[in-house]
């Protein structure tokens, strides 16, 4: 199945008290190139998620990104410094007897003093939230290939399309290459005769070069390789593995034979549908390089 490189996909879902949020998206790019943005605390599970994706996208700029937040009761931890907090009694209790203040030292005295106070959030263990993460991410990537195989459609709906006008545009040339040779031959007697006066004219010499000509405008070899390869190009597109780099090569292939065919033209219809068929080619070319 054809599936486009560009894609997005998205879930959500809270499990063990962590609500977790998994974007994928991707663009063009030649091979699999991975980028994450995730929560500061949770950067160990970067090369678990590239490993994920990659067994399962084979081309495209691929990014993810990951928002946790722990919704337990008890998510949030205040520890005090108990020695900072015993040099801080001691130093007022000094302070009280040095300068006779009375010592009445409460809690309020320490409300506002940072140094005292570590607040942290209490994470779940890594193994919790890699399992956590990775069951989203899943969900994820089922939405984000879902997206990516409907526009694959597209596309494939689209590159079909011309191949099968490009294959009415070379039977159209196969047919039309022998008249080139027939009218040549018609103008080469009637420029002879008119050299000569209407007298007959050499025939064998008339053959002669009518052989060399059509020998030299002779197509189809071309158009035999061209139609090989856009069976080939079809049945790739069939395929259930990435095809993407393998139809960009069997599309050079097509757009060499019809170069050739350009170049041996010497009748203005083949020479107007070969910018055709060329301009065909291009369009599929820019297609594909959307393709996986």
């Amino acid at each position: 199945m054809v599936r486009s490189m560009t894609g997005f996909g998205r879930a959500k879902k809270e499990i063990d008290s962590l609500d977790i949020t998994v974007e994928i998206k991707s663009v063009n790019h030649r091979y699999f190139e991975f980028s994450a943005r995730l929560p500061r605390s949770y950067n160990f599970l970067e090369e678990k998620l590239k490993s994920f994706l990659a067994q399962n996208i084979s081309r495209g700029k691929v990014e993810i990104s990951v928002m946790i937040e722990d919704n337990s009761q008890n998510a949030t931890v205040v520890e005090i410094d108990r020695d900072y907090a015993n040099a801080y009694i001691t130093a007022l209790k000094q302070l009280s007897k040095e300068f006779k203040i009375k010592n009445d030292i409460g809690a309020s005295v320490f409300v506002g003093n940072n140094d005292l106070f570590k607040v942290r959030r209490k994470v779940a263990d890594d193994q919790t939230v890699q399992n956590a993460v990775l069951t989203v991410a899943k969900e994820a990537l089922d939405n984000f290939i879902e997206m990516r195989s409907i526009e694959g459609e597209r596309l494939l709906n689209d590159v079909k399309s011309r191949t099968a006008y490009i294959l009415e545009k070379v039977e159209f040339i196969e047919k039309r290459s022998p008249e080139t040779v027939k009218l040549y031959k018609e103008r080469i007697e009637q420029k002879i005769k008119e050299l000569l006066n209407d007298n007959a004219p050499d025939e064998q010499r008339i053959l002669t070069e009518v052989a060399i000509f059509a020998d030299k405008v002779a197509v189809a070899e071309e158009t035999v390789r061209l139609r090989s390869h856009i069976k080939q190009f079809e049945d790739l597109l069939n395929d259930t593995k990435p095809v993407g780099r393998k139809l960009d090569f069997i599309v050079q292939e097509m757009n060499r034979e019809t170069n050739t065919i350009g170049s041996k033209a010497q009748d203005i219809e083949i020479a107007h549908t070969v910018v055709d068929i060329k301009s065909e080619i291009e369009k599929i070319r820019e297609q594909i390089q959307n393709m996986e």
